[in-house]
């Protein structure tokens, strides 16, 4: 007969989700899908020099929450269609001036 070891703190907490990225929607034309562009900085290998670059990302919407403009939190899921193979976790900062 064995007996449960204790819980630890790290066993009882929630396991962060990875590959959470973070973005603005740039197009909130289609049904349950969002155009996310995520922006980030990059080192130049021989100038050292900062260079803005951008990824674009098909988010599913299940609820279309989010609207264009807003600030999201995205993670990678399962491939739902042949482009889109993220979902939205949450509106981080809604756009000025849209619905409430």
């Amino acid at each position: 007969m064995t007996t449960p070891g204790p819980t630890t703190a790290a066993s009882t907490e929630r396991k962060a989700i990875k590959g959470v990225r973070v973005g603005v929607v740039v197009s909130d034309k289609r049904d349950k899908s969002r155009k996310v562009v995520a922006t980030y900085q990059i080192k130049h290998p021989k100038y050292g020099k900062f260079i803005k670059q951008r990824s674009m990302f098909q988010v599913h919407d299940e609820s279309n929450d989010s609207r264009q403009g807003d600030t999201v939190e995205i993670v990678p899921c399962r491939p739902i269609s042949k482009t889109k193979s993220w979902r939205l976790v949450r509106v981080i900062e809604r756009a000025p001036g849209g619905p409430a």
